[in-house]
């Protein structure tokens, strides 16, 4: 049975739906602010729009949140939101161009994440936060050539950006950056953020970022110097080259996320979905798997485990000091084993970002197959679990009351009870209901 948390929302939940049923739950949200998008004037979007921001650090750009944002808003046809984003964001990387040549030029360590271009910033004027953070995140900086380049080359999108040669000279490091670090064997922090491996879901938002940059090149319309560039040579050779090794690498780690030994092996892992949609880098019956092991070993009633032994919001996770809470992986981990607070299976925080995103796989499915009924069914089952994880009334955490309608980041178990936490809204959750809403009208357009 389906959770759903708020009452007005049970009332529009049906188990089948007419476009004009998806137009009215829209309705209901917009006007419940359900799916506001708080941006800063420059097209930045924070993690979070909550008064939490401050204490938590989502008052923060974030690389990743952000383009899923703005592909979001390029799914809803609001093309010129995306490409304020992404254009700020190339901006960004501009100004700090020095972080990727530095590390193609080999004069940092690349062990040394505060070396890596920083995937975390201030977005008021597009500084870097001294903070130290696990930078070294392959997959943000894959996010962000997927998209730019994908914009670029779309139909519907191509004159909504300017690329101008001094953004094509950013997009021409990014794949010198990958080669640099061997980005098929680099180990990163990833989408989690945590203590560093070797990480199938970040090689393949690199593949999908490379294979974008390559449609980038081939595209008429535009004009790409595949000259040498000093002794540095950026050419379709060099980006096959690239886009090989990484599907070589996912072949042997997929569908785990990690098959380092201990304590680095992961054999399941969320963030895997991501290579299927939006990215579109992992289909078959390989898709398949990943989509199983999700269902069966991460799947809750409230939402779903990034992976096994999460501690990041585990059971209450409110009652740590501060300073743990918000501190890194490593020192979170060292701190609840010394004092024998480890993780146990089943307590872990279930998100909210991935049921909408299961939700579009099956709506991928449904339109680009024979129309499989039970495909169409799954699509429904897993957006009305999205739609369920919106907030009623009634929560508080850390004497903060969540507000209604609200798309969480998670639920986790304070004492034994299901709550949000305190990053609501969180606008990574509200981008996916969103594209899973658009997805569900999509394919009701073909049975209509």
């Amino acid at each position: 049975m389906t959770i759903i948390h708020n009452k007005a929302i049970q009332k529009v939940i049906k188990s089948k739906y007419t476009i004009q049923d998806i137009q009215a739950i829209r309705d209901l949200l917009t006007k419940n602010k359900a799916l506001r998008f708080t941006s800063l004037g420059n097209g930045l979007f924070p993690a979070a729009a909550s008064s939490s921001a401050q204490y938590t650090g989502y008052k923060y750009m974030w690389v990743r949140d952000n383009i899923y944002v703005a592909y979001s808003h390029y799914m809803s046809g609001e093309f010129q939101i995306a490409a304020k984003t992404l254009s700020t964001l190339m901006s960004y990387f501009k100004k700090f161009r020095y972080r990727l040549e530095a590390v193609i030029n080999k004069k940092v360590d690349l062990h040394n994440a505060m070396t890596r271009p920083h995937i975390r910033f201030n977005g008021d004027d597009l500084s870097e936060i001294e903070e130290p953070w696990e930078h070294a995140q392959n997959d943000a900086l894959g996010y962000f050539l997927w998209l730019y380049c994908k914009f670029a080359t779309d139909e519907k999108t191509k004159n909504k950006i300017n690329v101008q040669e001094s953004d094509i000279e950013i997009l021409k490091l990014f794949p010198l950056y990958f080669r640099a670090i061997r980005y098929w064997q680099d180990e990163d922090s990833g989408h989690w953020e945590e203590g560093r491996k070797i990480e199938g879901s970040s090689i393949g938002v690199v593949v999908a970022g490379l294979k974008a940059l390559r449609d980038l090149y081939l595209d008429s319309s535009f004009t790409v110097d595949c000259n040498p560039w000093g002794d540095r040579i950026v050419n379709i050779d060099l980006l096959d080259e690239l886009i090989g090794r990484g599907i070589s690498a996912l072949d042997m780690i997929l569908p785990s996320e990690c098959i380092q030994p201990e304590p680095n092996k992961r054999r399941y892992d969320a963030a895997l979905l991501f290579l299927i949609y939006p990215l579109h880098i992992v289909e078959g019956e390989m898709a398949e798997q990943i989509l199983s092991d999700v269902i069966n070993h991460l799947q809750g009633d409230y939402g779903i485990r990034r992976y096994l032994g999460d501690s990041f919001w585990c059971r209450n996770f409110q009652e740590l000091p501060k300073e743990i809470r918000t501190s890194k992986h490593t020192d979170r981990e060292r701190w609840l084993t010394e004092h024998g607070l480890e993780v146990k299976t089943g307590e872990e925080a279930q998100w909210c970002i991935f049921d909408p995103i299961i939700s579009a796989i099956y709506g991928h499915r449904f339109q680009n197959s024979l129309g499989q009924e039970s495909d169409l069914e799954q699509q429904i089952y897993y957006l009305n679990r999205s739609l369920g994880q919106i907030t009623g009334k009634g929560y508080r955490v850390d004497n903060v009351e969540v507000e209604e309608f609200r798309c969480p980041e998670l639920y986790y178990l304070q004492l034994d009870n299901y709550v949000p936490n305190i990053s609501t809204p969180l606008l990574w959750t509200q981008a996916n209901l969103n594209i899973a809403l658009e997805m569900m009208e999509q394919s009701l357009r073909r049975v209509s």
